[in-house]
């Protein structure tokens, strides 16, 4: 009974500040047959519809090794040297971390809370995560939560100095963000992912 009370209490609570985390998870996300196409050329883009979520995925080959890429993407911490759009990076506890984006202008900034993990799989490696929440990552008010935040890298060699980079990420931005707007968006984002994983490889 003191188990169910505590529980109640803490979704009344979650409730109560109009917060709900769910539990997508897209590390063994599966390409679906349907894909809507936004881009295509030596930047891809594509988005579909998976557990009620906008899922986009941005997939390109880089001239560069798969351990150069992945060395950037495993450095959380210091993301905001490499993606701009990401100002600031607290780490919570092992694998988690809080995560601040800047938003154009007229539009509020948004944050999000996850935990990561990386694996191998024969010689393809991903970087996934999904949202959290964590007690030293309260709501503030000058930030709108993307509590579902969720997503995963792979990177699989095509030669010794040439890789396959794809990022998969739900889409979703929540708050006072125009629908009309989301396709642009993500183009935007997925476009500037590679970009500045290149400029940083230069």
């Amino acid at each position: 009974m003191r188990y169910l009370k505590s529980n109640l209490f803490a979704f009344l609570f979650f409730l109560n500040l109009g917060v709900y985390y769910c539990e997508l998870n897209l590390e063994d996300f599966k390409s679906p047959i349907e894909w809507s196409i936004i881009q295509e050329g030596d930047i891809e883009l594509k988005w579909t519809n998976y557990q009620g979520f906008p899922i986009c995925k941005v997939s390109s080959s880089l001239p560069y090794s798969i351990e150069s890429i992945a060395k950037i993407i495993e450095d959380v911490e210091h993301y905001p040297k490499v993606f701009r759009r990401i100002h600031e990076v607290n780490i919570l506890g092992k694998n988690t971390v809080h995560i601040m984006l800047d938003m154009p202008f007229l539009l509020a900034d948004r944050d999000y809370v996850i935990k990561h993990k990386k694996s191998r799989k024969d010689s393809k490696w991903e970087f996934s995560f999904v949202s959290e929440n964590h007690k030293n990552a309260p709501l503030n008010k000058n930030y709108i939560r993307l509590i579902n935040a969720a997503g995963k890298w792979e990177l699989s060699p095509k030669n010794q100095k040439e890789t396959l980079l794809s990022y998969t990420w739900n889409g979703e931005l929540l708050g006072d963000f125009p629908k009309f707007a989301l396709q642009r968006a993500w183009k935007t984002q997925g476009n500037e992912i590679i970009q500045w994983i290149i400029y940083a490889l230069k």
